[in-house]
């Protein structure tokens, strides 16, 4: 495929990265969560059908996941359903990992999501099909949004929230798996699997969308809740991607792709890459591989195939500082395409 760059956007890239070397690093509280070595797995998908039950289980067998018994709650991004665009983890990916995680020896699977624009995230799972394949694979739905709730401790400090409330069904589980869509993202440069983990923050005590989030800053709060809950594995949905005005209106870019990680920063430092960009320009990412996780090349063992060299920049990029500094109207439609 031809090689996927974002351009434009490239003005102003010497003083945004100044500005993002040049911030003192906001305390975290939590010991280093990032492994000696990450595992990531990008895997070739033409399209969406039950063909993917074997692929995403073929996938999940280059991993040591030790599964037997175990409770695994997927959380893929359900934000708005808008006819023809593919905003959201497609439902046949939702059910192939279902099935994959029960053949492996889970013993439960539990489907969860708690949308962010449409407060009835229920219109949400049936206009977006998802219905269908819970019913069809009888899987066990969760509103995050209004389910019983735990207070939990943030493990960072990057915003002043100090506990954040979280559904009694993601703390309880043994292994949490965030399934984002691959979209570009107006505000936080992309939103990959860390960002996908806004879904568990429940909009009855954050309100719609994710309001009190995004005054904390998004990024920031990124970072609060994945350092507090930090998911176990990722299965990132790169079949159709989206580029340009995401994470809502942009455009479908066919990556055939399919990330496996059992790290979300290596997996959305792969992701970013795949999409031609460079993470370590993208505040929340280049801030998580200080603790979270590995971001650098020779810290991740890529499993399938490669990332091809001619995907990765080496002059143009957007970051996520020139987008505080100028503002994202400027980008908006324009500057997230890659080539």
């Amino acid at each position: 495929m031809n090689r996927r760059r974002f351009t434009g956007a490239a003005a102003g890239l010497a003083g945004g990265a100044v500005l993002l070397k040049t911030q003192a690093p906001p305390c975290w509280l939590a010991i280093n969560q990032r492994p000696a070595r990450s595992k990531v797995a990008i895997i070739k998908a033409a399209a969406y059908s039950d063909k993917l039950d074997g692929i995403v289980y073929e996938g999940l067998r280059l991993f040591d996941l030790q599964l037997r018994g175990k409770t695994v709650l997927l959380k893929p991004n359900l934000v708005e359903y808008i006819p023809s665009v593919e905003v959201n983890t497609n439902p046949w990916l939702v059910g192939a990992a279902a099935e994959a995680f029960l053949r492996l020896g889970a013993g439960k699977v539990i489907v969860g999501e708690g949308s962010g624009h449409q407060r009835d995230t229920q219109l949400v799972v049936a206009e977006s099909k998802l219905e269908q394949q819970l019913r069809d694979r009888r899987l066990a739905f969760v509103d995050l949004n209004r389910e019983d709730l735990v207070p939990v401790k943030t493990r960072s400090a990057y915003t002043s929230l100090g506990v954040l409330w979280l559904p009694q069904s993601v703390v309880g589980a043994d292994i949490v798996v965030s399934m984002p869509k691959v979209k570009t993202h107006h505000w936080a440069g992309v939103t990959l699997s860390m960002k996908n983990m806004f879904g568990i923050i429940p909009g009855a005590v954050y309100g719609w969308p994710k309001n009190v989030l995004h005054w904390h800053g998004i990024e920031k709060s990124i970072l609060d809740i994945c350092s507090t809950l930090r998911p176990h594995f990722v299965i990132a949905d790169g079949i159709v991607a989206m580029e340009g005005n995401g994470p809502l209106h942009g455009t479908g870019r066919a990556l055939h792709k399919i990330v496996l990680s059992d790290d979300p920063v290596a997996a959305d430092f792969t992701c970013a890459r795949l999409m031609g960009l460079l993470p370590e320009k993208i505040y929340h990412l280049e801030q998580a591989a200080r603790f979270l996780g590995n971001g650098a090349v020779e810290a991740i063992q890529l499993l399938g195939e490669e990332i091809p060299e001619s995907d990765i920049l080496t002059s143009k990029e957007i970051t996520s500082s020139q987008f505080r500094r100028r503002g994202a109207d400027r980008y908006l439609g324009r500057s997230f395409r890659w080539h």
